[in-house]
């Protein structure tokens, strides 16, 4: 099959495809003798399995011990839970984050008159926030 159609079947776009290509994530694609990339069962199967990865958020990092892992038959599988679990991790952190960011934002907009005067709490906190004094 074409990149085109290992896009639509497996849910990458094309330009994605050329770039795990390029990041070693995927071998490079069989050419056809004009130079068009061509694509089997296997490459296919591989595409899906990055895409539900980063659906999931994994770096392409992880992504690529994850497939390593995938691809060896001697694994174990404490490796693959210790990836899933770091990035769950990172997960966790990453929506404290946001949740803390949010609160802020809604404090904000609480103290905001949102009328016609000019003044406003948000601009206000965003021109005298600075770096945190260690």
């Amino acid at each position: 099959m074409n990149i085109g159609e290992a896009a639509q079947r497996s849910g990458v776009s094309a330009k994605m495809i050329r770039y795990y290509e390029e990041s070693g994530l995927i071998p490079p694609a069989a050419r056809t003798p004009a130079g068009y990339r061509v694509y089997g069962s296997n490459d296919l199967h591989r595409l899906i399995f990055i895409r539900r990865a980063r659906d999931l958020g994994f770096t392409v990092n992880e992504i690529g011990d994850l497939l390593s892992l995938w691809s060896d038959r001697s694994r174990k599988s404490a490796d693959v839970k210790r990836i899933a679990e770091t990035h769950i991790d990172g997960l966790n952190q990453k929506i404290s984050e946001l949740e803390r960011m949010a609160g802020t934002l809604q404090t904000l907009v609480n103290c905001c008159a949102g009328d016609e005067r000019p003044d406003c709490p948000i601009l206000a906190e965003l021109e005298h926030s600075g770096p945190k004094d260690s």
